[in-house]
C-alpha cells in the first residue's frame, strides 16, 4: 500500500531522490545530491514543499515545489514554483503525479502560499490545465540578439504589474550560485541587475533582469558571449528588445508556457500582458 509523506531533506532522502531522477531521466545529470541539497534546503525563501509516494522501502514517486516571494496584484506574498517530478517505472500509469500535486498544493495552502506557478512544455501543459486546474498564462517570448536585450521599466512593474518575482539580494545570490549552471553579473543600475547564464547552445548566453542591485556578491562579472537570448514575458510589452529577432518555432526544442494556479482568492487569474518573468524566475538555465 502506498504511503504519502512530505518531502524530506536529510542525506538519505536526497540520495533517494537523485537515484529516482537518474532512473527516470538518465540524461539529466544535474539532478544529483549536491544540486538537490542546494535547491531543497538552502533557498532563503524557504525549504522545499512537496510530497513523496512510498511503497514499503521504495520511493514510488516524488513531486517538489520551491518557495518564492512574488508580487501578486500589487501585494507581496508567498508562492510556489513547480519543479521536479518523477515516478518510478514500476508505478507509472496510476495517476500518482496528479495525486502528489494536489496533496502538495493542499500542504502549500496550509502553509500560507497564495499561488503555484511553473513553466511547462507543450507535452505537459495540457495535463496541468485539465487535471490540476492551472491556467495557461502565455507562451514565453524567445528572442536572440546582440547587446543588451532587457530594458525593463521597473517603475511600471513595481506599480502596475500583476505578477513579478520580488528578489532580495541574498535570494538572488543563492539563485546565481546554482551548482548546475553558474550565473554571471553583467551590470547594475537604477535599482536592478542584469545577469547571464550559459545555454545549451555554444556561443549563446541567456539574459535576465532582477529588481535588486547586487553588492559585494562575489559572483563572476565576465560575459561568456555577445549573442544573447531573452526568454520571458514583459508587462505591456514595455521592455525593449533592441537588435533582436524572435526565435523561430522550428528552432525551439519545445514552446515553453507560463502556467498559474491560485491557492487562495488573492488573484484567481493572471493577465498575460501584466507579467514580468525571465529565466531567473524558473529553472531553464
Amino acid at each position: 500500500m502506498l504511503e504519502f509523506r512530505p518531502i524530506a531533506t536529510d542525506a538519505k532522502s536526497l540520495a533517494g531522490y537523485a537515484a529516482l531522477f537518474a532512473r527516470c531521466f538518465p540524461k539529466a545529470k544535474h539532478l544529483n545530491e549536491a544540486y538537490l541539497q542546494w535547491l531543497y534546503s538552502r533557498n532563503p525563501a524557504g525549504k522545499v514543499v512537496g510530497i513523496d509516494a512510498v511503497h514499503g522501502n521504495e520511493l514510488a514517486a516524488h513531486y517538489a515545489c520551491i518557495p518564492t516571494t512574488v508580487c501578486l496584484g500589487g501585494k507581496q506574498t508567498k508562492a510556489l514554483l513547480s519543479l521536479n517530478t518523477a515516478t518510478h517505472p514500476n508505478y507509472q500509469g496510476r495517476g500518482l503525479f496528479t495525486t502528489l500535486a494536489e496533496k502538495t498544493y493542499e500542504l502549500g495552502a496550509s502553509q500560507g502560499f497564495s499561488a503555484v506557478y511553473g513553466v511547462a512544455n507543450a507535452n505537459s501543459t495540457p495535463g496541468f490545465i485539465r487535471k490540476l486546474g492551472f491556467e495557461l498564462v502565455a507562451p514565453l517570448e524567445a528572442r536572440v540578439g546582440l547587446g543588451r536585450l532587457s530594458h525593463t521599466n521597473w517603475d511600471y512593474v513595481r506599480t502596475r504589474a500583476a505578477f513579478w518575482h520580488c528578489w532580495t539580494e541574498d535570494h538572488l545570490v543563492w539563485r546565481a550560485g546554482s551548482p548546475a549552471n553558474q550565473i554571471f553579473v553583467g551590470s547594475r543600475n537604477a535599482g536592478s541587475s542584469v545577469l547571464f547564464a550559459k545555454t545549451d547552445k555554444p556561443g549563446i548566453v541567456v539574459e535576465g533582469e532582477a529588481s535588486v542591485i547586487l553588492v559585494d556578491d562575489g559572483l563572476p562579472r565576465k560575459l561568456p558571449s555577445l549573442l544573447r537570448l531573452y526568454l520571458g514575458l514583459s508587462p505591456g510589452q514595455l521592455a525593449r528588445r533592441s537588435l533582436s529577432i524572435t526565435v523561430p518555432g522550428r528552432l525551439r526544442q519545445s514552446p515553453l508556457n507560463l502556467i498559474y494556479r491560485s491557492l487562495d482568492s488573492a488573484l484567481p487569474t493572471l493577465p498575460a500582458t501584466e507579467v514580468h518573468f525571465n529565466f531567473l524566475d524558473f529553472d531553464a538555465y
